[in-house]
């Protein structure tokens, strides 16, 4: 993906992994972050919430743009994103996502079409479908 040509970066530091906080560089984010209930305390978000929250919102937007690009009328929608962390044979830690959409007006052959092509549009499925680059580098300390 070297012909990607940037719209928008969104910087964030999380420090103190499951059990720390997140911020954004701009402010406008700001997290404590803890273990799934299930697993831990939940008193904070966990990092499938905020990923599963991410994804239904950029969903949603796509959708929005898709019916217009098929000439829908798609009416008031929601999407529930479902963000499983589980564990591979292997001992891998993996994600798995499940989306719901809700579209009440619009009828169900035209939202199927709609849908189908979100995810042609939408970054995260394109994300999850052909492996985004991942680039990982060490911070730079004076000697």
């Amino acid at each position: 993906m070297t012909d990607l040509k940037p719209l928008y970066t969104a910087t964030v530091e999380a420090t103190g992994g499951r059990a720390g906080t997140a911020r954004s560089r701009t402010g406008s984010l700001e997290v404590t972050l803890a273990r799934p209930a299930e697993r831990g305390t939940g008193a904070g978000t966990d990092p499938e919430e905020l990923f599963a929250a991410g994804y239904a919102a950029c969903f949603a937007s796509a959708m929005t743009v898709a019916a217009r690009r098929e000439k829908v009328r798609l009416g008031p929608c929601t999407v529930s994103g479902s963000v499983t962390l589980g564990e591979q044979p292997d001992g891998r830690y993996a994600l798995a996502v499940h989306l719901e959409v809700d579209a009440p007006e619009c009828a169900p052959a035209e939202l199927r079409t709609v849908v189908a092509t979100a995810d042609t549009l939408c970054p995260y499925s394109n994300a999850l479908r052909d492996g985004a680059p991942v680039t990982i580098e060490l911070a730079e300390r004076a000697a």
